[in-house]
């Protein structure tokens, strides 16, 4: 087995080969001044390769993993397994509006022509039950960051209260609490744009509780600042936040800043300075039981 980086996800990849006791190499990758890609692989590879690439701001990177995946092919790759801690585009999984694209199924069905098998972590999944619906590769596999995440509060001398922002983060913020032993909640959220959100706390005694706030994602950084204001609102003594991909587009970080939240921790699917713990663990236990094709 080999592990094949792009220069951005080279220390995850890194991490992961040394989990798995293989080598790495990473993909030369050159942009023309139009925007083009020229990328160079190793010119020997083994029969299975591992492909890693975590595709936050995805659109270039989609086109990139199309040419590295038919070059590994041709280069000597049999089974060619991808492993993006961050999955793009599962949000939309139907037409909220007629004509609208459908971007989870026809990323997914891309990615699943590319590759044998497609591993991440935490998608973001709406009406779909599971990540084979999406993405129909031979495998697909999406792990929780959960017990990793349960694991990082616990080795923490607090015992904070953890709250969802919302209930789709209620998978998310149960499973955290259940690794952690914590008590947990969720609260409502109503959404009336991109940037514009509401958030209802459940009934509870929040004066002078230390609360986490933990979701999958972090990207505008919206929800969790409204949820941080409700919650000092209502007398906590101090906010923090736990996700595991820490997007952070544009002033997100400022945001969070900006209403009263202090540490801010992610895994590290996607590179941020607020990454607190690492992914590669699980992600070769993954690869190592992967069925063959």
């Amino acid at each position: 087995m080999l592990v094949l980086a792009f220069p951005d996800s080279l220390p995850q990849a890194s991490a992961l080969a040394q989990a798995l006791a293989v080598d790495v190499q990473a993909i030369e990758v050159h942009a023309f001044p139009d925007g083009e890609s020229r990328l160079r692989l190793p010119p020997e590879l083994p029969s299975r390769v591992v492909l890693m690439r975590s595709l936050d701001q995805p659109n270039t990177k989609l086109v990139e993993l199309l040419l590295a995946a038919g070059t590994a092919r041709e280069l000597g790759a049999r089974h060619l397994s991808l492993v993006a801690p961050y999955l793009c585009y599962m949000r939309q999984d139907i037409a909220f509006q007629p004509g609208e694209a459908v971007s989870q199924r026809h990323v997914g069905g891309f990615l699943a022509g590319l590759f044998d098998a497609v591993i991440t972590v935490d998608p973001h999944l709406h009406r779909v039950s599971r990540l084979q619906e999406a993405v129909p590769a031979h495998t697909a596999l999406a792990l929780s960051a959960a017990p990793l995440m349960g694991q990082f509060l616990a080795a923490r001398e607090t015992r904070p209260l953890l709250l969802g922002p919302d209930e789709e983060s209620g998978q998310w913020v149960a499973a955290v609490a259940a690794a952690a032993g914590l008590d947990w909640l969720v609260a409502g959220k109503t959404r009336s744009g991109d940037r514009e959100v509401s958030i209802a706390l459940p009934a509870a005694d929040y004066s002078g509780r230390e609360v986490v706030l933990v979701d999958d994602i972090a990207s505008t950084g919206h929800t969790l600042a409204q949820a941080a204001r409700a919650l000092f609102a209502a007398g906590a003594a101090r906010v923090d936040v736990l996700v595991t991909h820490a997007l952070f587009v544009g002033d997100a970080l400022q945001q969070l800043r900006a209403a009263g939240i202090g540490d801010i921790w992610s895994s590290d699917s996607v590179t941020h300075p607020s990454n607190a713990f690492g992914l590669a663990p699980a992600l070769a236990e993954a690869l190592r039981a992967e069925p063959p094709k």
